[in-house]
């Protein structure tokens, strides 16, 4: 079926060199360009990523954002949805060659933890993208700057150098800032998702479903605190407080794996989850299980017992 048949608005033959295009983009072999020592915009940029443009209205492009373009055509938009594939891309083909015996699932956990809004605007402050980025009066300070702005900037630019040098040049920039993320994120096995952690844990080693109860709030309902534990067979875990529900429960839940013995902590503060081999039971609960976390009304952690009060013997 031709395009015409469905309805394509561009004239025949357009996809096929739109294709070509997109291959040669791909393809492409540009000598790498010295870094430049001026101090304009584009060579402060250029500098901090590392990399010297031969169009350097692509780089301005992915600086501009909607609030301040003459049109939305006009900002880093386009760019940005480009970079996101681009992105996406090299650290599929990172996780598939690094990994090769994790499962789809396992690589799939990782990735979504490492290409998030969270860590692409982390990268675009620690390069310092979001001093570079252009905007409308109305966005307010940079100090205040959502991470929304900051990983658009960042996937623009990766956008703007691949259509500028190819993958010879992008994907070395894109695992430049997130293989050590990667790598550090497979070591743990947890992505920071203790709950679900928590569950396939559970599930391996022959016991029922994790409960998780609120045992206390506190605070104005525009900021409340919330105390919550993780409940297994009807055996309590300490309870671990939170801004909010989901902060709290992924509190409670690694709590619980630390308890169980699924988990242990390093000296540096990072969580390492072990293996759970099938059927091999919970671990007996301590002499004295206390209840800890951070009380919202006082200013360091706290260890108290099970019925120190009402909230947490209900």
């Amino acid at each position: 079926m031709a395009a015409s048949d469905v309805g394509c608005p561009l004239p025949c033959g357009s996809c096929e060199e739109m294709v070509s295009a997109a291959l040669d983009a791909a393809l492409r072999r540009r000598p790498r360009l010295p870094l430049p020592v001026d101090d304009s915009p584009e060579s402060r940029t250029e500098r901090k990523i590392g990399y010297a443009f031969h169009d350097r209205s692509l780089l301005a492009k992915a600086m501009v954002h909607a609030s301040i373009a003459s049109s939305r055509l006009e900002s880093n938009e386009r760019l940005e949805f480009l970079g996101d594939a681009i992105l996406g891309m090299v650290i599929c083909d990172y996780l598939f060659r690094s990994f090769p015996g994790a499962l789809e699932g396992e690589l799939t956990k990782i990735k979504s933890n490492v290409v998030s809004r969270r860590t692409c605007a982390e990268i675009a402050v620690e390069i310092g993208l979001d001093e570079e980025l252009l905007l409308g009066k109305g966005m307010g300070s940079r100090e205040n700057l959502p991470h929304s702005l900051a990983a658009a900037a960042f996937e623009a630019v990766i956008g703007a150098m691949y259509l500028d040098g190819g993958l010879e040049f992008a994907a070395p920039f894109v695992l430049r800032h997130l293989a050590g993320r990667i790598d550090r994120a497979a070591r743990l096995g947890h992505q920071h998702n203790f709950k679900s952690v928590l569950q396939q844990a559970l599930q391996r080693s022959g016991a029922c479903n994790p409960s998780y109860l609120v045992l206390d709030e506190r605070g104005p309902d525009h900021a409340k605190c919330f105390q919550i534990c993780v409940e297994v067979s009807g055996r309590r875990f300490p309870g671990c407080w939170g801004t909010s529900k989901k902060t709290a429960e992924q509190q409670a839940a690694l709590t619980a794996l630390l308890e169980l013995g699924f988990a242990s902590m390093t000296d540096g503060g990072d969580v390492i989850v072990r293996r759970v081999e099938a059927g091999e039971g919970l671990s007996p609960p301590p002499v004295a299980p206390q209840t800890v976390g951070m009380d919202p009304l006082s200013e360091s952690p706290r260890s108290r017992g099970p019925g120190s009060s009402s909230s947490e013997a209900a």
